[in-house]
C-alpha cells in the first residue's frame, strides 16, 4: 500500500493517487484505460494517442505494515497523498490531477444541493 504516480514520459505530466494494494490499483488502471473507462478523460486519451509504452507506473511512498491487523491506514493514505499533491501539485500543465476542495467548498455544494 502506499503513494504512486503514472508518468507521461513525452511530456512529462503525472497523476499522483494512493491505494492500499498498488499492483492492484496499476492492474486496474490499465484495465480501464485499455477498455476507455477511466476516469479522468484527459489521462484516458493521452493514453491513447501515445499507447501505453510511454507511461510509467511509479511507487513513491510505501507504508510498511504495523503488527496491528485492525490497524486502519485509511487516514495515513490520505494524508500521504495529501502530502504528495502538495509537493508535486499535479494541475494543470503539470499533471493530470485535480485540486482536492477545501471543507468550505465541500460544506457550499452541499448545501447548494439540498436548496434544489
Amino acid at each position: 500500500m502506499g503513494i504512486f504516480q503514472l508518468r507521461n514520459e513525452v511530456n512529462g505530466k503525472i497523476f499522483v493517487g494512493s491505494s492500499m494494494d498498488l499492483p492492484a490499483i496499476f492492474n486496474r488502471t490499465r484495465f480501464q484505460l485499455f477498455g476507455g473507462s477511466h476516469p479522468n478523460k484527459e489521462l484516458e486519451a493521452d493514453w491513447r494517442q501515445l499507447g501505453s509504452n510511454k507511461f510509467a507506473f511509479e511507487v513513491l511512498e510505501e507504508i510498511v505494515p504495523r503488527e496491528d491487523l485492525n490497524y486502519d491506514y485509511k487516514a495515513d493514505l490520505d494524508t500521504l497523498e495529501d502530502l504528495w499533491l502538495e509537493k508535486l501539485e499535479p494541475y494543470g500543465e503539470k499533471g493530470y490531477n485535480e485540486r482536492k476542495k477545501t471543507r468550505e467548498e465541500r460544506l457550499r455544494m452541499i448545501a447548494a444541493n439540498r436548496k434544489l
